[in-house]
């Protein structure tokens, strides 16, 4: 492996962890279960945690693209399509394919070193690192997908720990 880009590499590794254990738990999902929320008025319904997910993962995307914006400028495309919707698990699956290859993509662009570099944000104006920013968007995956883990064991569905952690052996 590359000695300049070795973080990357892993943080890339624990994308693809998130991206898959995502896309277990999709699988699970009985037939039917898109419109179903857990008891209290207010929470989200399946399919619309799933389009949600859809935006955790639009959002590496768009970190990349603010570094690299002439070489990742078809990234743009992206913005077409919904996310934060009612989404059916099969279109949920499909497009965790089509932001994985887009993540890799920008993550290809990248050295360890421009982890720090600093990238002005919606947010904050003045920026924040490559790093703090990639790693506020894989807490943001981590955090919806545990609440899609927790739906599917209110729906009775047979999950334990490790449908929801990649164990190292």
């Amino acid at each position: 492996m590359d000695d300049a880009r070795q973080l990357c590499a892993s943080f890339l590794s624990k994308i693809h962890e998130q991206l898959d254990g995502s896309q277990h738990l999709i699988s699970l999902l009985p037939a039917n279960c898109v419109d179903w929320a857990p008891g209290r008025l207010g929470n989200w319904t399946v399919g619309i945690l799933l389009g949600h997910l859809l935006d955790c993962m639009a959002g590496f995307c768009a970190v990349l693209y603010s570094f690299e914006k002439q070489r990742l400028a078809h990234f743009v495309n992206l913005q077409e399509l919904p996310v934060n919707h009612r989404c059916l698990p099969d279109e949920a699956a499909s497009r965790t394919e089509t932001y994985r290859r887009h993540i890799d993509e920008g993550f290809a662009l990248l050295t360890d070193t421009d982890l720090s570099r600093v990238v002005p944000t919606v947010f904050v104006k003045q920026g924040e690192s490559l790093l703090t920013l990639l790693l506020g968007n894989l807490e943001h995956l981590i955090n919806h997908k545990h609440q899609l883990f927790t739906c599917l064991k209110l729906l009775d569905v047979g999950v334990a720990t490790q449908d929801l952690y990649r164990f190292r052996e």
